[in-house]
C-alpha cells in the first residue's frame, strides 16, 4: 500500500513539471519567433527607407537651362543634358571629340608637309638636339607665329560668334596679310583651305556656310579653326589651347625628323614647352588686333631662306 501511495504521489509531482517544461517551450518558442518578426521588420523598414536615399545621392545635379545664339552648331542645346558618371555632359563630350579631330596629326590638312623654316634652321646648325629645338619653339610660341595665331584664332572665333561677319572679314583679310614670308602664306592657307573643305563636307552645321561667305579671299589656319570651332559652339578657351598644342606637336614632329630626335626627347621637349603653351594661350586670349606683332627675325629669315635650301624635305 504504502509503495502504490509512493507511485501514485510521483505521477501527481511529474504531470505539473513536464506541463512547465512544455509551456515554457511555448513560451520561449513564442519569444523568438517576435523577436524575428520584429528584426525582419526593422530590416524591411531601414532597406524601404535607404533605397530612395541611395537613388537621390546617386542622381546628377540639375544643369541650369542655357539657350544657344541662333546660327550655331549642332552642339548648342536648350537644355544641357545632366552629368553622367565620367563627370562630362553630352555637350561637352561633342565638344571635346570634334577637337581631337579636328586637331589630330590624322586630321588630313597636310600639316607634316611643312616645317615653318624649322628645316633651314636644322641646316644652318641653329638647331641640333632637343634643347636647341625646345628654346627655338618657345621663342615661336611666346614672341612669333604662335602668339600671333592664337590672337588670330581667338578675334575670329568671337566675331563669329557674335555673327559679326564684317570684323571676321577683316580679320581674315589681316592675318593673310600679315604672314612674313611666301612659303609659310603657301603652309597656313593650304591648310586653312583644306580645313574648311573638310569642315564643310563631314562636319557641316547651321550657319557655317554664312560665317565662310563673309571671308571673301583667303582664310589662313588660324582663322578657319577659329570660325568652325565657333559655328559648331566649341567655347573659345579649349578650343585655342588646342590649337597650340597641334601646331607645337608638328613643329616637334619635324625637328625629330631632322635633326633628328628620339620619340622620348621629342616628348620631354613637348612636356616642357606645356607652360609656353598655357602662357601663350592666356595672353592670346587677352590681346586685341594692335598688340599683334612678333620678335623672332631668325625664324622668320629661316622661313624665307628655305625657299632657296639646296635640298629640301619640307614645303616650308
Amino acid at each position: 500500500m504504502a509503495a502504490a501511495a509512493m507511485r501514485t504521489r510521483r505521477k501527481a509531482i511529474r504531470i505539473p513539471t513536464r506541463r512547465m517544461t512544455i509551456h515554457r517551450t511555448i513560451m520561449a518558442t513564442t519569444v523568438i519567433t517576435m523577436t524575428t518578426i520584429t528584426m525582419t521588420n526593422i530590416a524591411i523598414t531601414i532597406i524601404s527607407t535607404a533605397t530612395p536615399m541611395l537613388m537621390t545621392t546617386n542622381k546628377a545635379p540639375a544643369r541650369p537651362r542655357r539657350r544657344a545664339a541662333a546660327g550655331t552648331g549642332a552642339i548648342s542645346q536648350d537644355t544641357a543634358p545632366p552629368l553622367d558618371s565620367s563627370g562630362i555632359n553630352e555637350s561637352e563630350a561633342a565638344a571635346l571629340y570634334r577637337l581631337m579631330t579636328w586637331l589630330s596629326p590624322s586630321f588630313p590638312v597636310g600639316a607634316f608637309s611643312y616645317s615653318s623654316g624649322i628645316e633651314w634652321a636644322v641646316e644652318a646648325g641653329d638647331i641640333g638636339d632637343a634643347a636647341s629645338l625646345r628654346d627655338w619653339l618657345a621663342s615661336m610660341l611666346a614672341d612669333g607665329t604662335g602668339f600671333c595665331d592664337g590672337v588670330f584664332l581667338a578675334h575670329a572665333h568671337r566675331a563669329a560668334t557674335s555673327r559679326d561677319g564684317a570684323g571676321l572679314r577683316d580679320i581674315a583679310e589681316l592675318a593673310a596679310a600679315l604672314v612674313p614670308s611666301r612659303e609659310r602664306q603657301l603652309e597656313t592657307s593650304a591648310q586653312g583651305r583644306a580645313f574648311i573643305d573638310i569642315a564643310r563636307a563631314a562636319w557641316n552645321c547651321d550657319g557655317l556656310e554664312r560665317m565662310i561667305g563673309h571671308c571673301d579671299g583667303t582664310i589662313v589656319y588660324p582663322v578657319a579653326v577659329g570660325l568652325v570651332c565657333a559655328a559648331h559652339a566649341i567655347p573659345l578657351a579649349p578650343a585655342l589651347h588646342a590649337f597650340l598644342h597641334a601646331v607645337t606637336s608638328n613643329w616637334i614632329s619635324a625637328g625629330a625628323r631632322l635633326v633628328p630626335l628620339g620619340q622620348t626627347d621629342s616628348q620631354r621637349a613637348l612636356a616642357l614647352l606645356e607652360p609656353v603653351v598655357v602662357s601663350t594661350a592666356r595672353r592670346a586670349l587677352d590681346a586685341t588686333l594692335d598688340d599683334l606683332g612678333g620678335a623672332t627675325f631668325r625664324a622668320d629669315l629661316a622661313g624665307m631662306r628655305h625657299e632657296t635650301q639646296y635640298t629640301r624635305l619640307f614645303r616650308s
